[in-house]
Parts: C-alpha cells; sequence; structure tokens
C-alpha cells in the first residue's frame, strides 16, 4: 500500500454525546463490536495514512488507554467549544506540514477507503483550498445544508437551526468529512468567530471565509450516502448494526 507522505489526517472525537444517553463518550460505542472511533483509524490507514492525530476531550482517558498501542497522536481538547476549535487544537502538531489535512468525524464509521482516495483524488486534482465531501440524503433533516451555485462550487455551508425555509429544502448536506490545503485550513479557522445559536466555533464556517478570500472551494457528493451517516442516537446506532449486518 503506497503510503501518503502529504496527507495528516484528523480524527474529531472529543465529544460527549448528550443524545446517547450514555457516560461513555460517543465515538467509544460500538458497532460490529468495535468503537466507532476504531472503525474511522482503520479506513484512514487503508488509505496509506499515517499521519493520524485524534482531538480527545470528554473522559479521553478510555480512549487513550484503548488506543495506546496505535499509531496515533492524541490531541486535548480542553473545552468543546465546537468542531472549528477542535481542529485548531491540532496546529502546533501542524504547523511544519505543507500538505493535505483531511478531517473526519469520530462518529462516522462507514466511511470507505475508495470514497476516502477519490475525495482526496478529486481534491488534489482541482488544487482546491477544500473539499467537502457532500451527500444527498432523502431526508436531510438536522445536517447542515450545501449551498452551491449554478456552477457546482460551494457558497457555504449551513447549519440547519440557522437555515431559511428554502434552505432547509435542499437535500445535499456536509458530512464533516473535508479535505483542506493545510495553510489554507489554519488561516480560515483565526478568522473563524462564533457568531450563531450555540455560540460554538464550526469548522464549516471556514467555507465562506475562503470563498470570500477567492480560494478555490469544491463539494465532492459520495457515491453511496449510507457511508457518511453519523451517530447521534442509540437508535441510530442500532439501525447503523442492522445495515451492516
Amino acid at each position: 500500500m503506497e503510503k501518503r507522505q502529504n496527507v495528516a489526517a484528523i480524527i474529531l472525537a472529543a465529544g460527549k454525546g448528550i443524545r446517547m444517553q450514555s457516560d461513555l463518550p460517543k465515538v467509544f460505542h460500538k458497532l460490529k463490536g468495535k468503537p466507532l472511533l476504531q472503525h474511522v483509524i482503520e479506513t484512514v490507514q487503508k488509505s496509506g495514512i499515517d499521519k493520524i492525530y485524534i482531538v480527545v476531550g470528554y473522559k479521553k482517558e478510555i480512549i487513550v488507554d484503548y488506543f495506546k498501542n496505535w499509531p496515533v497522536k492524541f490531541i486535548i481538547q480542553e473545552n468543546q467549544l465546537g468542531t472549528g476549535d477542535a481542529v485548531k487544537t491540532a496546529k502546533p502538531y501542524l504547523s511544519d506540514f505543507d500538505g493535505t489535512v483531511l478531517v473526519l468525524a469520530g462518529d462516522v464509521p462507514l466511511l470507505s477507503k475508495e470514497t476516502l482516495q477519490k475525495l482526496l483524488g478529486f481534491h488534489n486534482e482541482h488544487k482546491a483550498a477544500a473539499t467537502d465531501l457532500t451527500a444527498e440524503l432523502p431526508d436531510a433533516g438536522n445536517y447542515g445544508r450545501v449551498i452551491r451555485n449554478s456552477d457546482g462550487e460551494i457558497i457555504k455551508i449551513v447549519e440547519k437551526k440557522d437555515a431559511s425555509e428554502a434552505e432547509l429544502k435542499r437535500k445535499e448536506i456536509n458530512t464533516g468529512t473535508f479535505c483542506f490545503n493545510s495553510k489554507d485550513l489554519f488561516d480560515s479557522l483565526l478568522k473563524v468567530e462564533p457568531l450563531n445559536a450555540q455560540k460554538e466555533y464550526y469548522l464549516t464556517d471556514t467555507i465562506e471565509i475562503l470563498k470570500k478570500a477567492k480560494r478555490p472551494v469544491f463539494a465532492f457528493l459520495a457515491f453511496d450516502y449510507r457511508e457518511t451517516l453519523g451517530i447521534n442516537t442509540k437508535e441510530e446506532l442500532a439501525d447503523l448494526e442492522k445495515m451492516v449486518s
């Protein structure tokens, strides 16, 4: 397997997952007998990426202990202030890195190696500042919506709670998986502000910031939306277990 020396992966695994109604960190709930996070790490490894950083926070000791012999580095997010803040905690570890940063959620266990490789290939081919892995869902529900212009480039990604009625009718959603040019990522994160209902720093806000800076921003649509499904509740986890059994 060819190693991707110019790619680093950041996996977000700091949240509690209040809707899981459990004391366990959300990413530590199991699918097919393995923690959700383990599925994500293994897929990243199969994609040829060996620079893997995991952002932990809530009950981090459980996660760190379980993966202590794995070739990954842990980064602590002291306060859970959103996805943008979580990714920003990785900056000191990647200050000398010049390449592509792949950002993934630790609670999206079904992403395939093929999808990640196609996403990375598309990102490089288009010399993008950022590429968002998107999906078209039968019911877009609580997910952030991707707003494109007529030529297919992203205008913005808007969270459900901040979206207009017209925006909520769109079915293309942000899956929470991104590729970034490393410099564009950390430069844009400096400009993200918590101007939203949750008072959090959204990683998705970097898209609008990069657009304003006239940097190329694209979306790459996943072939099968089921790969991109995240886990927020025990019911969703049970549904995914049925899907893969």
